[in-house]
């Protein structure tokens, strides 16, 4: 069986990304997937906005969580994002713990550096995350938001998906996935979510 690249642009503080991001690492145990991660900002994606108060506060959270990934992939590799994005969601999102005691124990559940947790709150990371997020944009286009996947160089936003696709639901929206890639007048289908995030 032929290996899938699949390049995924995620924000750990967006709740569908992760979802999507649980849904592709349920799959690549089942079928040969080379996942590669990065970074993409919903604070980026909002910049210039007006939103209302708690969903700017959400932003400056989210800042934050991005700071941590970039500071952890310069320092160790890329290899280590998605480990981290998966120890972060499952703290921030299923566990609904803030985003300074969620970092603390991602990093050393990870066995990561416990100083990195001083990149939540330092802005020097934010070119580096502006980058990743302009090449994710890039490679789908703009009025997108996360999560971003490539399959095999071709991207889209999304699949956003809840609750998250399990057995062999998962693998046959994987396939009609990677069916979509090869098709190139192929650019947009989508319809209304039923609810809020559901992980599980």
């Amino acid at each position: 069986m032929t290996t899938t690249r699949l390049d995924v642009w995620f924000d750990p503080a967006c709740p569908f990304s992760w979802m999507t991001s649980r849904w592709l690492v349920e799959v690549a145990q089942q079928r040969p997937l080379d996942l590669h991660w990065h970074v993409m900002s919903l604070a980026v994606l909002n910049e210039g906005r007006e939103l209302p108060p708690v969903h700017a506060e959400r932003m400056r959270d989210a800042r934050r969580g991005v700071r941590l990934v970039v500071a952890a992939a310069q320092r160790r590799g890329d290899g280590v994002l998605g480990d981290l994005n998966t120890a972060l969601g499952e703290r921030i999102h299923v566990q609904q713990r803030g985003v300074d005691d969620a970092a603390r124990a991602a990093l050393a559940e990870l066995g990561l550096d416990t100083d990195l947790v001083e990149a939540l709150d330092d802005a020097s990371y934010d070119d580096a995350v502006a980058a990743s997020h302009r090449q994710g944009q890039d490679a789908v286009g703009e009025d997108v938001g996360t999560p971003v996947v490539a399959v095999d160089g071709r991207a889209f936003f999304g699949p956003v998906v809840t609750p998250i696709p399990h057995g062999q639901e998962g693998l046959d929206l994987f396939e009609g996935l990677r069916l979509l890639s090869r098709t190139p007048a192929f650019a947009e289908l989508k319809r209304a979510r039923s609810g809020p995030p559901a992980f599980t």
